[in-house]
């Protein structure tokens, strides 16, 4: 079976019910399961919770009858039990995202050091010998590394080892040179990985497949254990998900498969398509059914999300996305439903036409939450962003008004505190000659002061007096007629700020004496001194496991070295799992009278009384078009190329073995349209999280030359006629 659940209607709750019932129906065996498969690790506890507390209500064991595992999860679990017929020794290892893109890293940069020419041909001829030069040392090794990464990914999505696809490789007639970069990489990577007797999460899902194919009677032993399986966010289903849980399944067995086709959202950077369950939904045999109603949301954000799938599904003028949305339309609950939708607030959907610059636009937002917010203290309230960045000048725009709120993006703010602040302090250490790191590492001290002690202090000025401070070591290290701090002059040198410095140089002494301490014990001494809230020291207890590995790892490596995993943090390059508020998991309802800022990405699944949806631009919301700009078409290439879409290009046309499926150019304009048609259905996702207010805005970017998106211009003609229809009494 196949069911299709618009935003709100409860998809959880029923593939949780399904499963209790089969339990409670006495149609399984002994040793037997309800295997439930669903895509995140929360998602996981979720169903866990929910299916427990069904049964326990029904007077039956909350515990057992049931598994409830990610796709990785499970393929670990069969893996496992026969890791012999993957070829891999009994205690194999699993690297996580960390370790296996330090190796990727690695890799990359080694293919580049002997192929420093590899992308000359794709790069932009006019472009001037400086920058070029940038280019060749700071944008190559990025672009090769995603490359790369998306290339190995996708090899492993169609089952193709290094070994296997060199072979498809070497049948064509034309040499493919992204594929043969993205080959040559794809097979170092598994050597450093085989070298370490080690996997990573895609191989997971790969082998297990192997193993499945490899032992009918595992097999059916497997099939015997799980004789229904639930999918929930099957809209996110990869190829190997699919024929895993079809192998599972069998020709006779029981597989229900749940998800919303219109929220998608994760294609762009997996190998995730909602394809997968539509064709699903219409194959022969696939019993197909709806779950059309919710009481989520008002009337007026109902109309306005089917009308957002009626026009791109009728009226967009790119034809080739008028497919990314499609019904079933969304429809109230019935009269006698126990959740009513709100009461109908036409007025309460704005699409704001005015012309801001990202700035303008933050400062709108903000000042329209400091006048909605002390007003509604009772209710819930989240600006989604389309990406992080702009999601953290929304922070330092709503802490400049002292207004309350939560954050859930790449890493939280406390995330970050913390991670700078240690950062500085072992930059200092890394460099104890460096008037700058001292500077820095003072601030960061000062800052994470309590309140009453940083209230008598010119930390700015005794930032700059650091600064300026050529001879370090006659600081912190005073001789006979060689003391800085002594030899300091001037109005601006108050006794306050010698004391200050005073006290600064002993902690900094104090730090230099702990140089020699294993890196995870230094981070923990260093926080000791930083901070008081025990948040922020569980979170930095976490970071010193992570510089533990790290160092474990890479014996070689030093502080500087270290340092770097910090920098990551605290940079927002890496998604890392704190101990704040905002990262142990979102539940809008204990945020009443806060603000939660987080991405559209993160907030799927989640609701809120009031939404602010920003950034619906043509950048952010593109139409498929040339003339429309692609954050994956870096402005140094040639023809506006998209070389990981041109390369996963030439490895379909390795794996095909046909030469001929390859015409240049065809996949990034391919891509475009992909692009287009997810964030389409990441505005339905937007729209969706409302209940009951909603405002949209757009800005024009950095250079000034952005444009609404042209759902924006749709919709918001469509609210002005509804709320013209509504005043008259006609809506």
């Amino acid at each position: 079976m196949g069911v299709s659940a618009v935003p709100g209607s409860g998809k959880t709750l029923v593939l949780s019910h399904l499963g209790a019932e089969l339990l409670s129906a006495g149609l399984m065996r002994p040793g037997q399961e309800i295997l439930v498969v669903t895509l995140l690790n929360s998602a996981v506890e979720n169903l866990t919770a929910r299916l427990a507390a069904i049964l326990e209500a029904g007077g039956l064991s909350p515990n057992q009858g049931y598994r409830v595992r990610t796709l990785h999860g499970l393929a670990h679990d069969i893996l496992r039990e026969r890791p012999g017929l993957a070829g891999l020794a009994e205690d194999f290892e699993i690297v996580d995202e960390r370790i296996s893109g330090e190796i990727l890293e690695e890799v990359t940069q080694a293919w580049l050091d002997k192929n420093p020419t590899a992308l000359e041909a794709f790069l932009d001829p006019d472009l001037r010998p400086e920058r070029l030069k940038r280019v060749r040392a700071e944008q190559a090794p990025d672009l090769v590394n995603d490359l790369a990464s998306r290339f190995i990914r996708s090899a492993k999505d169609v089952q193709l080892s290094p070994g296997e696809l060199r072979q498809r490789l070497d049948t064509l007639p034309v040499r493919q040179p992204l594929a043969e970069m993205g080959w040559a990489i794809y097979d170092q990577y598994q050597r450093a990985l085989g070298a370490r007797g080690a996997i990573d999460f895609d191989d997971l899902i790969r082998f297990s497949l192997q193993v499945l194919s490899a032992d009918p009677a595992y097999l059916e032993r497997l099939r015997r254990r799980w004789p229904y399986i639930l999918e929930d966010e099957a809209q996110d289903s990869s190829h190997l998900q699919e024929i895993i849980l079809r192998t599972l399944s069998g020709p006779g067995g029981n597989w229900v498969r749940v998800g919303d086709p219109n929220q998608s959202v994760f294609e762009t950077f997996t190998t995730a398509s909602q394809a997968y369950l539509r064709s699903f939904m219409e194959a022969e045999g696939v019993l197909a059914r709806f779950l059309p109603n919710t009481g989520r949301f008002t009337l007026s954000i109902m109309r306005l999300a089917n009308r957002l799938i009626e026009w791109v599904s009728q009226e967009h003028p790119n034809v080739d996305l008028r497919g990314a949305l499609a019904s079933p339309f969304i429809q109230p609950v019935p009269s006698n439903d126990q959740q009513q939708n709100p009461p109908d607030r036409p007025e309460a959907v704005r699409f704001v036409a005015r012309r801001l610059n990202p700035g303008e636009e933050i400062r709108f937002v903000a000042e329209s939450l400091a006048r909605w917010l002390p007003e509604h203290p009772d209710k819930t309230v989240a600006v989604l962003v389309p990406r992080n960045q702009t999601g953290f000048e929304m922070v330092k725009a709503v802490r400049r008004r002292q207004l309350a709120f939560t954050e859930a993006l790449l890493s939280s703010s406390s995330t970050r505190q913390v991670a700078a602040s240690i950062g500085a302090v072992i930059a200092g250490l890394a460099e104890p000659d460096s008037p700058a790191t001292l500077a820095t590492a003072y601030w960061l001290w000062w800052w994470n002061h309590p309140e009453e002690t940083r209230s008598g202090v010119d930390a700015q000025q005794v930032r700059k007096l650091l600064g300026r401070c050529r001879r370090v070591e006659e600081y912190l290290w005073p001789s006979t007629g060689r003391d800085w701090l002594e030899g300091l002059s001037g109005a601006e040198v108050t006794p306050e700020i010698r004391s200050e410095l005073a006290a600064f140089r002993e902690q900094v002494r104090s730090w230099q004496g702990m140089a020699l301490l294993p890196v995870d014990q230094l981070v923990l001494r260093i926080a000791q001194d930083l901070f008081r809230e025990a948040s922020l020291l569980a979170t930095a207890y976490k970071l010193a496991g992570v510089l533990r590995e790290a160092s474990l790892d890479h014996p070689e490596w030093r502080l500087s070295e270290l340092n770097r995993e910090l920098a990551a943090v605290a940079q927002n390059e890496r998604r890392f799992l704190g101990f704040s508020d905002e990262e142990t998991g979102i539940d809008p309802e204990s945020f009443q009278g806060r603000v939660l800022i987080t991405t559209i990405h993160r907030a799927k699944g989640l609701e809120w009384d009031r939404v602010y949806l920003m950034s619906v631009n043509n950048y952010e919301f593109p139409s498929g078009e040339a003339t429309d700009r692609y954050i994956f078409e870096p402005w140094y290439l040639r023809e506006r190329l998209n070389l990981p879409a041109e390369a996963l290009a030439q490895l379909r046309a390795a794996a095909a073995g046909d030469y001929l499926a390859y015409e240049p150019g065809a996949a990034t304009r391919q891509a475009r349209l992909d692009y287009a048609a997810e964030r389409l259905r990441l505005l339905y996702v937007g729209l969706t999280r409302a209940r009951q207010e909603l405002i949209v805005t757009w800005n024009t970017g950095r250079s000034g030359d952005l444009t609404p998106a042209l759902p924006f211009l749709a919709l918001q003609e469509f609210t002005k006629e509804h709320l013209h229809q509504a005043k008259s009494g006609q809506g």
